[in-house]
């Protein structure tokens, strides 16, 4: 049997919808960082929404803002810190933990339903 879910790093910080979101999407630009523009169309957020959870995470570390003008235009680009993607990396491993002792704790029938859709999504 299965222990108690373990949700140690399960931090509320990244839970948030949309910050999960704006944290995925920083993750996978390779160090880049993003656009203000660009992450506020792959996170499908309002300008004042992107604010507002940018406002948060740059806050506790997570990320930082760059302003700069570019061919005379502002730009604001996002990036993550080595603390956010450390933090976020054990924030998403707590996570698949919970979610391995959730599917374990299922009955078999509804296990197998997971292992069928799994692999039509593959």
């Amino acid at each position: 049997m299965p222990g108690k879910p373990t949700t140690t790093n399960l931090e509320k910080l990244f839970h948030e919808p949309n910050r999960l979101a704006i944290l995925s999407a920083l993750a996978s630009a390779d160090g880049e960082g993003l656009s203000f523009s660009e992450l506020r169309v792959v996170c499908r957020l309002t300008d004042g929404n992107l604010n507002r959870h940018l406002a948060a995470l740059e806050e506790e570390g997570i990320v930082r803002v760059k302003k700069e003008f570019v061919d005379r235009k502002p730009r604001t680009t996002i990036l993550p810190t080595e603390k956010g993607l450390d933090r976020f990396a054990a924030y998403l491993a707590s996570l698949e933990r919970v979610l391995e002792d959730a599917r374990d704790a299922l009955p078999a029938r509804q296990r197998a339903q997971l292992v069928t859709l799994r692999r039509a999504t593959a």
